[in-house]
């Protein structure tokens, strides 16, 4: 019989929160990075960036216990597929961030309802069933993509600066904590709010430190601001580490 206190999923802290905004960011500039710096293409970026979420997912899958380096690791791959994601949509598909925002919020409903009718709950600790755990990550591709495509949105079409909408989300974000602390509104859907608007907070502060400063940035360039992000990511993962290992003595 397994124990209760198995989980696959990381716990929901601030510190979660923090790697979360990290590597959301991360994501942001490391996909520019693959299709744009390099100038690779969306198409060929998505092959790439999809080679290691399977393989890092797989991995995940087969392990019994939340790890920090493998959970953070398939985190990274969502957030820089889901930036390949949403602008293959937009502009190699030319469907503009709107319909995009509109298409990945409907994968991500559709995704939670399906998760929903099988379990009844959204619940995401504990999560120890294998098949729960593809819900999971489905939900969190989705989720991903969508906040690229909505950060996207905020600067691309209502016009705000990356700073504005970085600000924009920030608030929303905090807006959702509030709600946690001080209201009785069910944690599962909070929790999907809040791992939703992260996204696009990381994605507009990751084109905030990498686009040109005509255009609102602060021209770091994508190589730069991603290995900024890497740093700060694999301190917050050895350090989660640590605390695990601490905790299980």
């Amino acid at each position: 019989m397994e124990s209760k206190n198995i989980n696959k999923i990381a716990e929901i802290t601030l510190l979660f929160w923090l790697m979360k905004i990290v590597a959301t960011t991360l994501g942001e500039t490391l996909g520019d990075f693959i299709s744009m710096t390099l100038n690779l293409g969306y198409s060929t970026g998505i092959a790439i960036t999809l080679f290691f979420f399977v393989a890092l997912l797989y991995t995940q899958i087969k392990t019994s216990n939340y790890k920090p380096i493998v959970f953070w690791l398939v985190i990274i791959t969502t957030t820089t597929l889901g930036t390949e994601i949403s602008d293959y949509i937009d502009r190699s598909l030319n469907l503009g961030y709107t319909i995009g925002s509109l298409i990945l919020l409907f994968g991500l409903l559709l995704t939670l309802f399906l998760w929903y009718k099988k379990y009844d709950n959204l619940t995401v600790s504990p999560i120890i069933e294998n098949n729960k755990e593809i819900y999971f990550w489905i939900a969190v591709l989705f989720s991903n993509s969508l906040g690229t495509a909505f950060g996207d949105y905020l600067s691309d079409v209502i016009g705000f600066t990356y700073l504005q909408g970085a600000l924009i989300t920030a608030t929303i974000i905090v807006f959702v904590v509030l709600l946690h602390y001080f209201t009785k509104l069910n944690e599962a859907l909070l929790f999907w709010l809040a791992f939703v608007f992260t996204r696009p907070f990381g994605a507009t502060f990751g084109d905030f430190l990498t686009k040109p400063i005509t255009k609102g940035g602060l021209d770091l360039g994508t190589l730069q601001a991603s290995i900024v992000s890497i740093i700060i990511m694999l301190f917050l993962i050895y350090y989660s580490h640590k605390k695990l290992k601490t905790n299980s003595n």
